[in-house]
C-alpha cells in the first residue's frame, strides 16, 4: 500500500457499525481518501457514515475486497487478488456512483435507516443474511451463501407483501424475494440483477413471486447465471423509490449489502451520484461475471 499510495493511517474496526464512526470522524478531520479493506457490509457502514453526515462530496473511496461476498467490488470490476487491487488504486479511474438509503422497522419497533451501495433486499434474502451470520461465514463466502440460502429456502414462509415502485403498486400478494439492486451481484456471486449498474440513476427492483420450496431449489442455480429473470414468476421494475409493507403479522426481514437490519415496512430511495470511487478499472459498468 505504501509503495503504491504513499503513507497512510490504518484504522481497524472493533465491532458492528464501528466503520460508520471511523469514516465520519476521518472525513470531518480532513481526510479526503478512504480505502475500505473489507466486504459489502464494511463498505455499507462507511457509506452510511459519510452520507448521514452530508460528507459525500468531501471524500473519495477505494475498495480492497477482503470480505465474505465483495459483490459490489465484483460488479465494478475490482480484482479479488489483493496485489492487483492495490495496484488499481493508483492506476484506476474515478467514478461517481449512486447509493441507496433504506428506512426500516428496527427490532424495537422504531424507524431506523441505513445507506448502501449494492442492494437492499427482503424475504428469502433477509433470512439468508441471518443464517450467513450464524453459520455461513465458517465455511467460506461462496459455500456459506449457498448453504445459508438453502437453509432459508427450507424454512422460508412465503410472505404476503405489497410493493410499490415510484408510487405505483407493482406487486400485491405472496412473495418469495425482493431485491432493490444498485449493483448486479449479491450473495457471493449471484447475478441477481444482470442489467443493473450503480451509475445509471435508477434501481433494478427484482420481485420473485410465490414459489414452492422445490421450485426455489430447482431454480437456485439460475441466480448465478442471471437467467432467473426469464422465469414467469420473476418481474424486474426500474425506479428510484421503493416501498414495501406486509399484509399479516408474520415478520419479514430486510438486509442491506448482506447485513441484517430489521424488518418491514420499509422504504428505499436512490441517492444519485452520491459517492465518488477511485481506483476502478476502465469500462466496468456491465461486468461479464
Amino acid at each position: 500500500m505504501r509503495d503504491v499510495l504513499g503513507d497512510f493511517e490504518l484504522a481497524r474496526t472493533r465491532g458492528v457499525r464501528d466503520a460508520t464512526r471511523i469514516a465520519r470522524e476521518a472525513v470531518r478531520s480532513g481526510v479526503r481518501r478512504l480505502v475500505v479493506a473489507g466486504g459489502d457490509g464494511t463498505l455499507s457502514e462507511v457509506v452510511t457514515g459519510v452520507l448521514d453526515a452530508d460528507l459525500g462530496t468531501e471524500v473519495e473511496i477505494g475498495l480492497l475486497p477482503f470480505g465474505s461476498g465483495c459483490d459490489f467490488a465484483r460488479g465494478v470490476g475490482v480484482p479479488r487478488s489483493i496485489g492487483p487491487a492495490i495496484d488499481g488504486l493508483a492506476t484506476g479511474e474515478r467514478r461517481w456512483v449512486d447509493a441507496g438509503r433504506v428506512r426500516y422497522s428496527a427490532a424495537s419497533g422504531a424507524e431506523s435507516s441505513s445507506c448502501f451501495l449494492n442492494e437492499a433486499s427482503f424475504g428469502l434474502t433477509g433470512l439468508t443474511a441471518e443464517w450467513m451470520n450464524r453459520v455461513g461465514r465458517r465455511i467460506g463466502p461462496r459455500a456459506g451463501f449457498a448453504v445459508s440460502a438453502g437453509i432459508a429456502i427450507m424454512l422460508h414462509p412465503t410472505s404476503d407483501l405489497v410493493i410499490s415502485v415510484d408510487d405505483k403498486e407493482v406487486h400485491e400478494g405472496f412473495t418469495s424475494m425482493v431485491v432493490v439492486a444498485n449493483g448486479s451481484f449479491f450473495g457471493g456471486g449471484m447475478r441477481v440483477a444482470p442489467d443493473a449498474a450503480p451509475d445509471d440513476g435508477t434501481f433494478d427492483v427484482v420481485v420473485v413471486g410465490a414459489l414452492s420450496r422445490s421450485q426455489l431449489l430447482v431454480n437456485f442455480p439460475a441466480l448465478y447465471r442471471g437467467t432467473h429473470i426469464s422465469h414467469p414468476a420473476v418481474a424486474v421494475h426500474r425506479g428510484v423509490r421503493v416501498h414495501a409493507r406486509v399484509r399479516g403479522s408474520a415478520p419479514v426481514y430486510i438486509d442491506a449489502d448482506g447485513e441484517p437490519l430489521g424488518g418491514l415496512p420499509a422504504s428505499v430511495e436512490l441517492l444519485p451520484r452520491a459517492i465518488r470511487l477511485f481506483g476502478l478499472p476502465v469500462a466496468t459498468t456491465r461486468p461479464s461475471g
